[in-house]
């Protein structure tokens, strides 16, 4: 720091990880826990508990009308990582229970949640199977279809609605027409973290079965989330104990985490035109200002993407070198997801594109949000073409 001087504020480019939270949101979660009607157990049935209850309730109704579904296909959840848990686990086993196809198909570039929830019902003894996914990370209904048709063992298929390294936006209605024409009666269920917010959702004309939201990737309080599913789904819960959530997650729901993701999903929904607006000039300056540096690669479907991620590799120079340039700089971007950070190992969602080992380590995730200025897209190029020069020497 210069003598007298000030360092100058830290720029963040990583909002696929979390987002800030947004004053509103945070002015609601503190005014549920400083009042009394977040004081109260929302199963209580006096007074206090009445208000909890009525808190929870308000907030459920939010989330449900900023996805298009109905209050009762709201369950709450300790974020999108659980939410994934309990679509996947809890979705093949119920189907297990009732004696039905309880394989998952799902692709290789899917959130560690979802990869992970597999691997444990493999463990298990599910089939687990992988629909095909090109150089770009596209998946087709045609593909999806062909999956299907080789494995009548599969119940249910788990494909995200946006990637969360590469930004992909995926076609899920389409998806879920192909998957239900193939095998009538498939559960669907989608990821839809990553979308929210940045795209508009109607659960209803996507026709899925079972999609996963979070509040802290739209500007709200971490530790809350939810699965979106149709009213009567049965699904084996992951967490047992009271009857909380109709007896799909028991345990005590917090008012105030929930009051806060309730207002966050009404603000993503009522500002969406604007935010995404302002999140497509900030990538598109940031993916000019990367192809005018030269030597770059840019992963992932360019037509279609939600308009906040790049995704990008620069020859001779590694990842977590550039990452650790940029942070001494003040600016914070990933070199993948978040739940993978501190990880040495090659991202396996470039790997399933057919990347090298090499490539898949020199590849950086910036992403950008509502807020990001055209200035501090300006100052992480300038960050970058010097790393760059330090990297490759």
């Amino acid at each position: 720091m210069l003598c007298g001087g000030t360092l100058p504020p830290p720029i963040y480019l990583d909002h696929n990880a979390t987002t800030p939270l947004d004053p509103r949101v945070r002015a609601r979660v503190i005014a549920v826990l400083s009042d009394p009607d977040g004081q109260g157990n929302p199963s209580s049935v006096h007074a206090w508990g009445r208000r909890a209850r009525a808190v929870v309730e308000d907030a459920r109704r939010a989330v449900a009308a900023a996805v298009g579904c109905e209050a009762l296909e709201v369950t709450f959840t300790s974020g999108g990582t659980e939410a994934d848990n309990l679509a996947v686990l809890g979705g093949a086993r119920a189907l297990r229970q009732a004696g039905q196809p309880c394989g998952v198909l799902s692709s290789r570039i899917e959130h560690p949640a979802v990869l992970s929830a597999c691997a444990q019902l493999a463990r298990e003894g599910h089939t687990i199977a992988w629909v095909a996914v090109d150089a770009f990370g596209r998946i087709t209904p045609e593909a999806l279809a062909t999956a299907l048709a080789e494995r009548p063992e599969i119940g249910l298929v788990s494909l995200s609605a946006a990637n969360h390294e590469l930004g992909n936006l995926y076609p899920i209605a389409a998806l879920a027409a192909a998957a239900r024409a193939a095998r009538p009666g498939v559960l669907f269920h989608t990821d839809a973290v990553q979308a929210l917010g940045k795209v508009a959702i109607d659960v209803r004309e996507w026709d899925v079965d079972l999609m996963s939201v979070t509040a802290h990737k739209i500007y709200g309080p971490k530790g809350i989330g939810a699965l979106i599913h149709r009213r009567h789904q049965e699904l084996a819960p992951l967490i047992h104990g009271g009857p909380q959530e109709r007896g799909r997650r028991g345990g005590t729901e917090s008012p105030a985490l929930i009051a806060g993701f309730g207002l966050a999903a009404e603000l993503a929904a009522s500002e969406l035109v604007e935010r995404a607006a302002a999140m497509s000039a900030s990538s598109g300056r940031v993916i000019a200002g990367i192809e005018a540096i030269g030597g770059a690669q840019i992963f992932g479907d360019r037509a279609a993407r939600v308009g906040n991620t790049v995704c990008v590799a620069f020859t001779g120079a590694e990842g977590q070198l550039l990452l650790i340039h940029l942070d001494l700089a003040g600016i914070m971007v990933s070199t993948g997801a978040a739940c993978s950070s501190g990880s040495l190992e090659p991202s396996p969602v470039l790997l399933a594109l057919g990347c090298s080992p090499e490539e898949a380590r020199g590849a950086l995730r910036i992403s950008t949000g509502k807020d990001t200025s055209a200035a501090e897209i300006d100052a992480l190029l300038a960050a970058l073409r010097s790393a760059l020069a330090s990297v490759r020497g």
